[in-house]
């Protein structure tokens, strides 16, 4: 594994505080406002469930985070495990309400499990591989299929989603601005039904523009995501991915290898999470043009306990090639089992974030 740059050592009484503070993590800026960013908290997830007496569990204060108003980071302990026979089945959700990625094809009909074409690379390679350890995959860009408490989905995957992806367009209060209309309509239902999923112990995986790219005027899955929007990136171009940390998503992986990407840039700079994977900047021959990029610690990957649920993110997965075996695109199997990983451990079937 790739060793994270140091903090500077820190001289004298009052630094020897400071220092023990910002020790909770090896990365240059990477610690959450009060000093709780990548401390681990121990322990394993419960397996029963507990009667809820407080919003921070005692003991869990410091992983309290106000901005989102939930309990987030390296902390099994937060997990809920409110539901315990879900079945080893993932729903994939790939609806774009803005730029669509080429990877996805042409829009989904309404329903579940529509018809998908060849068209469709990042769905046919997420039902392929998931297929080849076990699991179901259910796919749709219906926001009305999105799940909530007592969900079967051990996983929801948010696979290159875009902007407003959770609300019910096309429904309006006013019947004269909508194609079609409700009367008293509850347009974000969807968000209410993630929100509940994920306190129930769901798991969630966001991948490429569902990073940032998705929801970003609702804070909640802001801090999803880690806490952090893409803001821009450079070209298209191959980079360097630097493997930042042992877990089960790394497993198999060099400390460094190839890939093409977009290497998004983010802002706010994510934080309270587990780093995984990262890019070299040194190996970009472009940059974006506003972002100033992150210099020797850009992350690309990341996970966390969130709000009773399971997070696990990526920001690769630009290239239809990328979806493809046997493409020869460069990373490729590395980026598939990193991937497959991610998902299994944000299911519960690996060990996560650990």
């Amino acid at each position: 594994m790739a060793k994270l740059p140091r903090r500077s050592v820190l001289r004298g009484a009052a630094a020897a505080s400071a220092a023990a503070a910002a020790a909770v993590t090896a990365i240059p800026g990477a610690a959450s406002a009060n000093g709780a960013g990548e401390r681990h908290a121990g322990g394993a997830e419960p397996t029963v469930k507990q009667p809820i007496t407080a919003n921070v569990p005692r003991g869990l204060e410091q992983y309290y985070d106000p901005y989102y108003n939930v309990v987030r980071g390296q902390v099994p302990a937060s997990y809920h495990p409110w539901v315990l026979n879900r079945q080893d089945r993932i729903l994939l959700y790939t609806r774009t309400a803005g730029p669509r990625h080429a990877h996805l094809g042409p829009a989904l009909p309404a329903g579940l499990n529509p018809p998908l074409t060849a068209a469709h690379v990042l769905q046919n390679a997420v039902i392929k591989w998931m297929g080849e350890v076990g699991v179901q995959v259910d796919w749709t860009e219906d926001v009305t299929q999105m799940p909530g408490i007592g969900s079967t989905y051990k996983a929801v995957v948010f696979g290159s989603t875009s902007r407003d992806t959770l609300w019910k367009h096309g429904t309006a209060v006013q019947p004269a601005s909508a194609v079609n209309t409700t009367t008293g309509a509850h347009l974000d239902a969807a968000k209410t039904a993630l929100r509940q999923y994920m306190r129930a112990g769901g798991g969630f995986v966001g991948i490429h523009n569902a990073i940032g790219g998705t929801e970003y005027n609702w804070p909640y899955y802001e801090g999803l995501c880690g806490g952090t929007q893409y803001y821009d990136h450079g070209a298209n171009q191959n980079g360097t991915v630097v493997t930042y940390a042992k877990d089960s998503s790394t497993q198999g992986l060099p400390g460094r290898w190839d890939f093409k990407d977009e290497w998004y840039n983010w802002m706010p700079f994510p934080g309270r999470v587990k780093w995984l994977l990262g890019v070299d900047e040194s190996t970009l021959a472009t940059k974006s043009g506003t972002h100033p990029g992150h210099g020797k610690f850009h992350p690309i990957s990341w996970c966390q306990y969130y709000d009773g649920g399971r997070s696990w993110v990526t920001a690769l997965g630009h290239d239809s090639a990328a979806w493809t075996d046997g493409s020869g695109f460069v990373g490729q199997a590395f980026f598939k089992k990193h991937v497959v990983n991610g998902i299994l451990s944000a299911m519960g079937k690996l060990p996560f974030c650990s």
